[in-house]
């Protein structure tokens, strides 16, 4: 297939793209079994073993060089990771854990900030059960094991399972990066069930890129919220995209 020059030389620097920008799919075809043998296989795996951030690095290679993986990627992750170190969250939930990069991504930053590892909790809802499995995997080999735990099946009754079982009464963190058009009811359902208290930070993942408008609308008009959009973006390709941050203020 011919593309045009910015196109082809994207290919060139970016080979994994050339699947997802020709027909159209990132994920789902066996490309997430592909990472976790890459991970396994890896000839430095000895030293990947309980370094989150060769891991991360590891993954992002994959995603850059073999097939093209929705996660965060690098850029993101420090913008997210910062954050994280700034807020100091003792509780975070993220729905849409894929394959786990986020969910080792935030552990490491949430260990960095200095509390023991009892005090800390990482929540990965993730609706498939395939993607779950390699998730705990890549976690486990993270060193991550005893702060993420990995939920699966949909977001809403995961979420409505914890509070009603008395596993979860607060959230101090909330990160959106699932189904965007579930953005908007995923988040009252956090607001109904209590989770979201003064202080509590949420980051919502791609209302650029594909888009999350109605949730953006959202939040920005919320009387309890302090909202804005922080630009990122997304790696390998380095498409400018924006991850909604927002503030319960009230």
């Amino acid at each position: 297939m011919d593309h045009p020059p910015e196109i082809a030389a994207l290919l060139e620097k970016y080979p994994s793209l050339r699947k997802p920008i020709e027909t159209g799919v990132e994920s789902h075809d066996g490309r997430e079994e592909r990472l976790l043998s890459f991970i396994l296989s890896h000839p430095d795996i000895d030293s990947i073993r309980g370094s989150p951030s060769k891991l991360l690095s590891a993954i992002d290679d994959f995603s850059a060089k073999h097939d093209f993986l929705i996660s965060v990627g690098g850029h993101k992750a420090k913008i997210l990771s910062d954050l994280v170190a700034k807020e100091k969250p003792q509780i975070l939930v993220e729905l849409g854990g894929y394959l786990g990069y986020s969910a080792i991504l935030f552990a490491d930053a949430m260990r960095r900030n200095g509390l023991p590892d009892q005090q800390l909790r990482v929540l990965s809802l993730e609706m498939s059960a395939e993607f779950s499995s390699i998730a705990r995997e890549l976690i486990q080999l993270a060193g991550l094991s005893d702060i993420v735990t990995v939920i699966t099946g949909p977001a809403e009754e995961s979420l409505r399972k914890l509070q009603k079982e008395g596993n979860l009464t607060n959230v101090d963190f909330l990160f959106l990066d699932h189904v965007e058009a579930l953005y908007v009811t995923d988040f009252k359902v956090c607001e109904e069930l209590g989770f979201l208290q003064k202080g509590a930070v949420i980051a919502a993942d791609n209302v650029v890129r594909p888009g999350a408008p109605e949730y953006r609308t959202l939040v920005r008009n919320h009387p309890r919220l302090q909202s804005t959009g922080v630009i990122g973006l997304i790696q390998p390709g380095d498409l400018e995209d924006e991850i909604e941050v927002s503030y319960v203020t009230s």
